[in-house]
Formats: C-alpha cells, sequence, structure tokens
C-alpha cells in the first residue's frame, strides 16, 4: 500500500470536532483518495473527550489505524491522551493561545484557531474551519478541494456563511504555509475514473429503504440509529414519503405493522434497548404473517450501558426474540455497500416470505464513513411477493388471509380492495383469519409458519470467504468486523503467514454448511468478534456442532482494529 495516512481531531462536545472531521473526509474524498473515518464520541451533549480520526489511502480501506500522522488537538486533554499514537515524524497541531502544553517530546504546530477566526473573519465561533484549513495546508493538499467541501456544506444556511467559513479557512491554511516546518507526509490529489460515495452505515440502510420502496419510516430516536430516522425525514420533500416519530418503540412497531398490513412497505430503526420494548409487536408479525423490516443498531449494554460505542452483543437475542416460535431472517451487514444491498433484500424477503426481517448493525458500522463506488441501482428488484388473484377463487374459493399451502405462504389482499376481506388476529386464527382454540388448526398453522423457514433458508447467500484455499489459520467474524478482518488477512499474507477469512452478513437462517471444510482444514481457526462470550462461535456450534475454541473478543466499547487482531493473536499462540 502506497498512501496511507491517518489525521485524528480531537477536542470537547461542542468545539466542532465533527464537523472538521466530516469536511475533511469530504475533501481528501473529493481529491480521488479512499476515506475511512470513525467517531468515538462521549454520551453528552457538551465536554467529555471525543475524536474523529480519518484513514487516507490510495487503496480501498474500511478499518481504522491504531497510527496517527496528524494529531489536530482542540484542547489539552487531546494531546495528553494521543500523543502517544504519533508515528515518529507525526506532528500536533494545537491553539497554543489556549491549549497548555511543555517538555512534550513531539513535534509540535502552535495556530491560534479562534484568535485567527476573531481577527480575521470576526467570528472566533468559525475556529474550527480555521482548523481544518490548517490540517490540509500541512499536508500541502490542494485548497480547492476544502474549499468545494465547505461551498456545499454550509451554502444550505447561506451563501454568506460559506463565504465566511471559506475564507476561515483560508486563513488556516496560508498561516500554516507561513509559519510551519516540512511535514514528511504531504499528499496530492489523484485522479480516479469514477465517482464515489462518502457515506455512514446508517445512511446506506437509510438509501437502501428509499431506493426499495419503503414509503413509511416510524421510530423513537434511540443512538446510534437516530441518524436513519434523521436522513429518512430529511427526504420527505423529495419522495411520497412518511417519517414518523413515534412515543416510543412498542408504538413504533406498531405503526409499521399497520402500514405493511395496509399494503405500504415499512421500517423501523432503533438500539438493543428499544427493541426490547418491540418482542411483543415482533411477535405480532410472526403470527399475524406481517413483513416488517427492523434495523437494530447495537451498542453496548445491559441497560443503557455505552450509549455512544460499539459492540456485537445482540446477536443471539436478536435470532430468538419473541414468544413463540416463527421464521424471521437476521443480516449483518459489514460495510455501507452491504448495507445498502442487504436492505433491499431484507424488503424483499420479508414481503416474500411475511415475516419480519432484522438488519443487525452497530455503532461502528452506523456513524463511520466509507469511501464507495456509486452504487448500482440496476442491481434492485423489487419483489413483493404473492397476491391474491380473482382466478384463485374457483380453486379457493373465498379469500382467506391465513389459506393453509404447500409453500406456507398465503396469497395477501390489502384492505379495503373488492377482491375480498381482510381478517387476521393476534390470537391463533382460522385460515380467514377469526380466533379459534382448535387444536388440529394450531398445529396446521404452526407447521405452515415453520415450512416458509424451509424455504427461506435457500435465499441466503453464503459467507464471504478471502484468502488462500490452503491456509493454516482462519479468522472468522461478521458484521462490521468485515474490514478489520480482511485487511488482517492481507497483513499477515504479506509476512509469510498463510490466512483465511470467513466472514457472515446473512446469519438466519444459518447459511448451510458448504463452508465447514474451509473450518476443518485450517490449522488454527479464530472466531472474532465484538462481545464477551463469543456469540456467533455458539451460533456455529448449535447450528453444525462444531466448537471453535480459539476467540478474539473485545468488549471495552471499542472496534476491532488489524492491530488489535494480530496483537490477540499473537498472545494466542
Amino acid at each position: 500500500m502506497g498512501i496511507d495516512l491517518s489525521i485524528k481531531i480531537g477536542g470537547e462536545a461542542g468545539q466542532g470536532l465533527q464537523s472538521i472531521g466530516y469536511i475533511l473526509s469530504k475533501s481528501l474524498a473529493k481529491g480521488g483518495f479512499f476515506i475511512f473515518a470513525y467517531r468515538d464520541v462521549m454520551s453528552r451533549i457538551r465536554g467529555g473527550h471525543n475524536f474523529f480520526q480519518i484513514r487516507i489511502s490510495e487503496e480501498p480501506i474500511q478499518a481504522i489505524s491504531e497510527k496517527v500522522h496528524l494529531l489536530v488537538a482542540l484542547d489539552e486533554q487531546s494531546i495528553f491522551q494521543h500523543q502517544h499514537e504519533l508515528v515518529k515524524d507525526g506532528v500536533i497541531i494545537f491553539n497554543g493561545k489556549k491549549t497548555f502544553q511543555k517538555n512534550l517530546d513531539r513535534n509540535l504546530l502552535t495556530v491560534p484557531f479562534e484568535i485567527l477566526a476573531k481577527e480575521k473573519i470576526g467570528r472566533s465561533i468559525m475556529a474550527n474551519s480555521v482548523a481544518a484549513g490548517s490540517a490540509l495546508s500541512l499536508l500541502n493538499y490542494d485548497f480547492t478541494y476544502l474549499e468545494s467541501a465547505l461551498n456545499e456544506e454550509f451554502k444550505k444556511k447561506s451563501v454568506e456563511v460559506a463565504e465566511k467559513n471559506i475564507q476561515a479557512a483560508l486563513v488556516g491554511y496560508e498561516y500554516v504555509k507561513e509559519n510551519s516546518n516540512d511535514f514528511k507526509y504531504g499528499i496530492n490529489p489523484i485522479s480516479v475514473s469514477h465517482k464515489r460515495l462518502l457515506i455512514t452505515g446508517n445512511e446506506a440502510i437509510a438509501s437502501g429503504a428509499l431506493i426499495s420502496g419503503c414509503k413509511f419510516l416510524s421510530g423513537y430516536p434511540m443512538s446510534p440509529s437516530t441518524p436513519i430516522q434523521q436522513y429518512f425525514a430529511s427526504k420527505m420533500k423529495d419522495y411520497p414519503i412518511v417519517y414518523d416519530q413515534a412515543e416510543d418503540e412498542i408504538a413504533a412497531i406498531n405503526m409499521i405493522l399497520g402500514a405493511s398490513f395496509a399494503g405500504v412497505r415499512a421500517m423501523t430503526a432503533t438500539s438493543g434497548g428499544g427493541f426490547s420494548l418491540m418482542t411483543e409487536g415482533l411477535s405480532l408479525a410472526g403470527m399475524t404473517e406481517t413483513p416488517a423490516v427492523i434495523v437494530i443498531a447495537q451498542r453496548p449494554g445491559p441497560a443503557t450501558g455505552f450509549p455512544t460505542r460499539t459492540e456485537q452483543g445482540e446477536l443471539e437475542f436478536v435470532i430468538h426474540a419473541g414468544h413463540g416460535e416463527f421464521p424471521r431472517a437476521v443480516f449483518a451487514p459489514g460495510n455501507a455497500e452491504q448495507a445498502f444491498y442487504l436492505t433491499s433484500k431484507a424488503f424483499n424477503l420479508s414481503e416474500k416470505y411475511q415475516i419480519p426481517v432484522i438488519i443487525l448493525s452497530d455503532q461502528h458500522l452506523s456513524d463511520s464513513y466509507y469511501t464507495v463506488k456509486r452504487f448500482d441501482t440496476s442491481k434492485i428488484k423489487i419483489e413483493r411477493g404473492v397476491f391474491y388473484d380473482p382466478s384463485d377463487k374457483e380453486e379457493y374459493g373465498e379469500y382467506r388471509r391465513h389459506l393453509l399451502t404447500d409453500s406456507g405462504i398465503s396469497p395477501r389482499l390489502f384492505p379495503g380492495e373488492d377482491l375480498g376481506l381482510v381478517v387476521t388476529d393476534s390470537d391463533e386464527h382460522t385460515e380467514e383469519g377469526h380466533i379459534t382454540e382448535d387444536a388440529e388448526t394450531r398445529y396446521n398453522n404452526v407447521n405452515k409458519r415453520l415450512r416458509k423457514f424451509a424455504k427461506l433458508k435457500n435465499e441466503i447467500s453464503p459467507p464471504f470467504e478471502f484468502g488462500p484455499n490452503n491456509a493454516d489459520i482462519l479468522l472468522i467474524g461478521w458484521g462490521s468486523s468485515f474490514g478489520a478482518l480482511k485487511e488482517t488477512v492481507n497483513l499477515l499474507n504479506s509476512e509469510g503467514q498463510k490466512t483465511r477469512m470467513l466472514h457472515f452478513s446473512e446469519i438466519w437462517p444459518f447459511p448451510g454448511s458448504n463452508f465447514l471444510k474451509a473450518i476443518k482444514d485450517a490449522k488454527l481457526t479464530i472466531n472474532v468478534e465484538n462481545n464477551s462470550t463469543g456469540q456467533f462461535a455458539h451460533v456455529i456450534r448449535a447450528e453444525t456442532g462444531f466448537e471453535i475454541n480459539s476467540k478474539i473478543l473485545r468488549y471495552d466499547g471499542r472496534p476491532l482494529s488489524p492491530a488489535y487482531i494480530i496483537h490477540e493473536m499473537e498472545l494466542l499462540r
């Protein structure tokens, strides 16, 4: 790999570091670089230490780096907390007029962000734009890309605001040109053959829902899923869609079930605590065979836990959530691209099999920025399943919502159509949808619902395999670990350690057993997860009988990285 740099912006909540991070990421992406940007924030409105880390490369990247080349410190704590992460020739840019420092064995560059913003622009609030200009100047990067990013970001407010921020950034840019020493890691924009998107996992899921015909989203804000709701709501002026902020998660899931029952593709988004409240509604979807798509963006629990950090602690919960036995599908995208396409598949399977489908994300995937090719919307096919046709009356008689069929799938009809009466119930019911306590009917209905599960298994794609076939080491993971695992495999193979990976993004129903040979042939098989108990290893053992004894488990609220995985692998040997 050629260029591989990391910029970290640290400061307190309320200092605008998220804005700096996003604008810098966008400026670098415009110059042809691949970007992976990760946000680490505390659960408070102001104060507390936050940071935004941007990784820059000429090659695709989807994981954080433990090394930092440029630290932009908006407060004193950022210097002392992150200085040890700097590479040998790394530099710290800090506000020397405000931030205390002395006796640091580091390359330091003081830029009075607030003073420059106040003196040159007349507004100290634009200190973060000064900081953005300073950072790109040290990289010797073309200012026009930053100008373009600032204009796009702030012209929504007004042309004047955009111009002021551009001027502030230019002040910082020129100040560093006049006052800095040479920086070893300067970069120049590169040409690319096609445009790319800079997008978060949450934005990818929301975009996938929109392009797949989702017309209604109801939810109660809960980090880290809230941006899905915000993004969807922001598109109401452009598309015939409706967002409703429900009073709680119980109302949210019941509202999407009502919309779906009426014929509208609908979705809700929450986190683990909110999903706990939705489990009765989930079971209602299972009993009434009503399609529903539910996004769960995981964060560490139990209870409120770490509300703004990441974990993969709810896999077994969502597979078995709800009371009674009924089919569902569970997807766990590994990056923004998978998030987009799997959301579309979730809607199709939900309606085709008349089941709830759960998209299992986490804070790391939800809030991180990925550079991806523009999504190929020609791949999006809308499949709404089986509908009642008037010609069916000759074979089946009057319309019955829960008609017993060999496939387990009953033709749908939406309420209000003149082809028949649509009736369902949360109690066990007859084919017509009326309450019953008949034992034989119960037996037939359970079997009917479970027949769908057998067919659903054929829709599940196998895991992604990467690395040499004859590898000695096999890494197994799911969800947001994708980027870290793939980079780890590349690093180890470059050092002569034959390593392969299996990554699962379509988890339930469990995707067959064709991959078992790869597990059994490896000399060392390691399960890698962001939880404390190895939940996916439990699922593999339950579904295949194979027990993975070696595990790398991280559960401190921070994401997996290639450096972390390699360090833990060394401890296993």
